[in-house]
């Protein structure tokens, strides 16, 4: 990842991602990247909302637990299910999975739960409320990835669901209300239950992680116990630290197949505390899930310009999509959403930083010929195609203004590419934009000895040619009225008239 890269799961607050019109301020680019990074670096992010949300947060929760601790201690047969349901955009109402030892709530606009005795059960309060939040939260926060990756204003919009929802629809996104190995639930658990001496008794579910199917999944729980697989394969505990009014988000495998894989979804695992819980741990996860009957494609990362893999190039119905399961040892093996920085200035303007940049002296590079920097610059991007090509890697090139804040960075937003591809030690590699020149020299060097004195012993001869020419029309310019000198390379031409 990059050298400035986030030392923790980064936290970006809900209002400064929301999307406004004209150029984005300040702080909107600081909370994509952020969010980027994040994302990149450890497939989640924590969103802050505002304080007012905070005590709704936590009564839904408190609602949720007193839900769940009446229900019977072991569910009837009919209300028993597993994710892997065909009726993925129906599901309503109380279930229980007890393998997993988690029963669920799922709340859908559009669509009153049946009970299966015909009896009035009062669902968890809050839910509309809970709802509407994370569905707004989740669109705004889909609109900043969508941002960073360069494509249109709300490129999904046509596969999700209408705000507000129309006369007999039905929400295809859920929001689950949770609760994990409450101690009153029995049923054929099969965990596996660990211990350290004089440490806590922690319970996982035989299934080592779990992927979400959503674009987006936005999770609130009352206690800590998700564990997220970040870039480098390590398990990292998420919410260990939030707020009341924080949560955390993550991506899904509609995400990945929507953005053509440069959006990897997040492999995450729950753990339980079986010590002094009475209740169980609760939370509240929304899935922003795309409406059924419609495709997952890749048409908007083509016409931004990505490169589309053999896997994406074909639409996907949704409903196949939903209902097939999905292999994720894959996934840690792609590139992902790359990560740059937008730095804010004392003034608040990126125009004002970019305008001192110019200014100043020291932060020029050296400036050799303009066809030098051209060759080098194509010399550049054919090496690292054609390795890239071999080991069948593809390659996204950013430009100048994302990478500008790395290019000096030993461990860049390029040091994936560069691992992967087998990049020798000690030449300098970043993306082919208009690198620093020094950058470009090493580089022609270490594949080309003897190339750059080559070139700079054409461009002296050329000048020692130009300071003779100079040199005679200053001798000769009070005989002529007019003289006219023509640089057609390798050669130069004097034209007197008069």
């Amino acid at each position: 990842m990059a050298g400035s890269g986030l030392p923790s799961l980064g936290r970006v607050k809900l209002t400064d991602l929301v999307p406004s019109d004209g150029l984005p301020s300040d702080s909107y680019k600081i909370s994509v990247s952020i969010l980027s990074q994040s994302l990149a670096q450890f497939s989640a992010v924590i969103i802050q909302f505002p304080a007012s949300d905070g005590a709704l947060l936590r009564s839904s929760l408190e609602s949720a637990r007193l839900y769940f601790h009446q229900r019977e201690t072991y569910p009837p047969a009919d209300i028993i299910h597993t994710s892997e349901s065909r009726e993925w955009c129906k599901t309503s109402g109380y279930y229980a999975d007890p393998h997993l030892w988690q029963e669920t709530y799922d709340y859908r606009p559009g669509l009153t739960p049946s009970e299966p005795n015909n009896s009035i059960e009062f669902p968890p309060a809050g839910l509309p409320d809970i709802f509407a939040l994370f569905g707004k939260a989740a669109r705004d926060i889909l609109d900043a990835i969508s941002y960073h990756l360069n494509l249109r204003s709300s490129p999904f919009v046509e596969i999700l669901d209408n705000v507000p929802l129309r006369n007999r629809e039905i929400s295809s996104s859920v929001l689950s209300v949770c609760c994990h190995a409450r101690p009153s639930f029995q049923g054929p658990q099969h965990h596996n239950i660990t211990t350290q001496e004089d440490g806590p008794l922690i319970m996982y579910p035989d299934h080592d992680h779990q992927v979400d199917k959503s674009l987006l999944s936005l999770v609130k729980s009352d206690r800590a116990g998700l564990h997220v697989r970040d870039f480098q394969g390590r398990w990292i505990l998420v919410d260990g630290d939030l707020g009341p009014q924080e949560a955390i988000v993550y991506p899904g495998l509609a995400l990945y197949q929507a953005t053509a894989g440069y959006v990897n979804p997040a492999l995450h695992k729950t753990e339980i505390n079986m010590e002094a819980n009475m209740y169980g741990r609760c939370s509240l996860a929304f899935k922003l899930l795309p409406k059924s009957m419609t495709n997952l494609d890749c048409s908007e990362m083509r016409v931004a310009g990505y490169g589309i893999e053999a896997q994406f190039q074909l639409p996907v119905p949704v409903d196949d999509f939903m209902q097939r399961s999905h292999p994720t040892d894959h996934l840690f093996n792609r590139p992902s959403l790359q990560c740059f920085n937008f730095q804010p200035t004392h003034d608040g303007s990126m125009k004002t930083l970019m305008r001192r940049r110019k200014q100043n002296p020291k932060s020029k590079p050296l400036p050799p010929s303009k066809r030098l920097r051209l060759e080098a610059q194509r010399v550049l991007k054919e090496r690292v195609q054609d390795i890239a090509d071999k080991k069948g890697i593809k390659l996204r090139f950013c430009n100048l203004k994302e990478c500008e804040s790395h290019i000096h960075s030993v461990d860049s937003p390029c040091a994936n590419i560069r691992m992967e591809i087998g990049w020798p030690l000690g030449v300098p590699f970043v993306h082919p934009h208009d690198l620093p020149n020094k950058a470009k020299l090493g580089f022609l060097e270490a594949y080309e000895p003897g190339w750059t004195e080559a070139h700079q012993n054409s461009d002296r001869l050329v000048n020692t040619r130009l300071t003779l020419t100079v040199t005679l029309l200053l001798q000769v310019s009070c005989t002529y009225d007019k003289i006219v000198v023509v640089y057609l390379k390798p050669r130069i031409y004097i034209f007197f008239s008069g």
